[in-house]
């Protein structure tokens, strides 16, 4: 039996809501073997950003190879890489290593508000990232941050996402998280040649931290199972749309996404899965 590898490239989230620990969790939780090259250790909660230790690029280069050598993944996807050196290098060795299933978060700014990509990294997602990405999976405001285009209808959006595929990324799926519709969460979805839209109903809840970790390390899962792009997202989709609904409802702040969700709706055999109401 052939097992799927998916490789996580980011930061640690020490409240274990995002970054590698979202990306992990949700790898298990779809079947697909996890492994990781950490580029920075955060100390965080749901309260917020207290640090930000960023690794040498070399750090991150040789985590790379060293799975690469051994485990190579069947899909790949990168989350907080902080540095426009940590992008560069990153975006090297996937083009080294010939990785082709690559998904993008381009995470920017943490549910607190804190910076997790310098301002000059940006370009380097732009002109070194997005050209080995197979999909790219922007919000509202990471997408007009990368595209200089401000997002104000449907037209704006559209033109954002044609911009992202024009930087190389073969799938653009913005997310509908910031959308302004009080009672959907749409994201749409370009392939170069039309747009699909995946309907999600928004969730009123402040518990939705690492939901954009999440979302896109399940199109991963999906990619490294030999699903298409189109079928990846709308699993995903189906995946966080639980993992928000289901809420854990934990910690004082913005609280984490559940990702075992997805499987106790779809496994009725298995328990709670630990969760007490008491």
């Amino acid at each position: 039996m052939k097992i799927a590898k998916a490789l996580t490239i980011a930061g640690s989230d020490s409240g274990g809501g995002a970054g590698i620990q979202a990306d992990l969790k949700t790898f298990q939780e779809l079947g697909v073997y996890g492994m990781s090259a950490l580029t920075a250790v955060t100390a965080q909660n749901t309260l917020g950003v207290q640090g930000v230790y960023p690794l040498e690029e070399d750090a991150v280069v040789q985590q790379l190879r060293s799975v690469g050598s051994d485990l190579p993944p069947d899909a790949v996807k990168t989350g907080m890489l902080y540095s426009a050196e940590i992008v560069r290098a990153a975006a090297g060795e996937i083009a080294a290593l010939g990785w082709a299933k690559v998904v993008v978060d381009p995470v920017m700014i943490a549910k607190g508000g804190s910076t997790l990509l310098q301002q000059e990294a940006v370009s380097a997602v732009i002109e070194s990232l997005l050209p080995v990405s197979l999909v790219v999976t922007p919000n509202i405001p990471e997408a007009e941050a990368l595209t200089g285009v401000k997002i104000t209808a449907l037209h704006s959006k559209l033109e954002a996402a044609r911009r992202l595929q024009d930087y190389g990324a073969r799938y653009v799926i913005i997310k509908g998280g910031h959308d302004g519709d009080p009672d959907t969460a749409n994201d749409l979805v370009y392939d170069g040649s039309g747009f699909t839209e995946l309907p999600g109903t928004r969730i009123r809840t402040s518990h939705t931290h690492g939901t954009g970790c999440t979302f896109s390390a399940a199109i991963a899962a999906g990619l490294a199972k030999g699903l298409s792009v189109m079928e990846a997202a709308g699993l995903a989709k189906e995946f966080i749309q639980a993992a928000i609904q289901d809420s854990l409802a934990i910690g004082g702040g913005h609280g984490p996404t559940n990702q075992w969700a997805y499987r106790l709706r779809t496994d009725k055999s298995v328990g709670n899965g630990g969760i007490s109401r008491e």
